[in-house]
């Protein structure tokens, strides 16, 4: 790790809100699983979620699309905020400590620096189609990547529970937010589509139910293609019309069922 980064980070620090940060967990749908991408910092054998410091020229959603962008590569990405975590306990973690911080930046910070202080975390789940996603990961990290909801590594601080509250807010807004939208493809099947809400529901969805109702809201379209399986009888490709979707999220249309 560049020793620089480090320090040029800590001298510009009144840039940012000190004890203050946002946590963005970035989720993407891929091979039948929800995944979250996560970022290890150096030197650790734990991981976080995606985060940063808030600039003092920022709002708090500016700071989390940064984040997203940072991480991802794209703009205009979907994100909500969901809650925030606060505790005088929350930064205590056996591997972040001031002579960790040296010894892999090459950085000296005192044992009582702001770093290690009172942090409020403000946390917003974000939704990226997972094909488009470019992973970049910051000078501090020495690895960011996918990992699967269900097989989550050690993590860092209180990281674990803001993915299983995460979680919880996904499911609580998935009747009513657009997250079919940005988590498929532009073109989907059926049973894709069908898969993704049971995954992300971590239940089953009667499948003639679940589509029909879907089909009389109006808001995907079939489309005059279809998807090539080997041995089996292709399936017809499906896109969402945004429009109708739209419509529905403004005037309540429960889009899961």
């Amino acid at each position: 790790m560049d020793t620089n980064a480090a320090e040029d980070f800590f001298k510009n620090s009144s840039n940012f809100l000190l004890n203050v940060a946002v946590d963005n967990v970035i989720f993407g749908y891929h091979e039948k699983e929800l995944k979250v991408l996560l970022q290890q910092p150096f030197a650790l054998d734990k991981w976080t979620v995606t985060g940063g410091y808030i600039q003092k020229t920022e709002s708090i959603a500016e700071a989390a699309a940064r984040v997203a962008h940072m991480r991802t590569g794209l703009t205009g990405l979907f994100l909500e905020q969901f809650q925030s975590f606060g505790n005088p306990q929350r930064v205590k973690d056996n591997g972040f400590t001031a002579k960790h911080i040296a010894e892999v930046t090459g950085y000296d910070i005192p044992e009582n620096s702001w770093i290690f202080d009172y942090f409020v975390s403000i946390a917003f789940y974000t939704l990226t189609e997972f094909s488009k996603v470019k992973i970049t990961k910051s000078e501090f990290e020495a690895e960011c990547q996918w990992w699967p909801v269900s097989e989550l590594p050690l993590m860092m601080f209180d990281h674990e529970l803001i993915i299983k509250e995460a979680l919880k807010a996904l499911r609580l807004h998935i009747a009513h937010y657009p997250i079919g939208y940005e988590l498929l493809e532009e073109k989907f099947t059926l049973p894709e589509i069908h898969n993704l809400y049971e995954t992300i529901l971590a239940k089953p969805l009667d499948d003639r139910n679940f589509t029909k109702k879907l089909l009389a809201t109006g808001i995907i379209t079939k489309l005059n293609e279809k998807r090539q399986i080997s041995g089996h009888r292709p399936p017809y490709l499906y896109k969402f019309n945004k429009e109708k979707y739209d419509e529905g999220l403004k005037s309540g249309v429960e889009l899961v069922f």
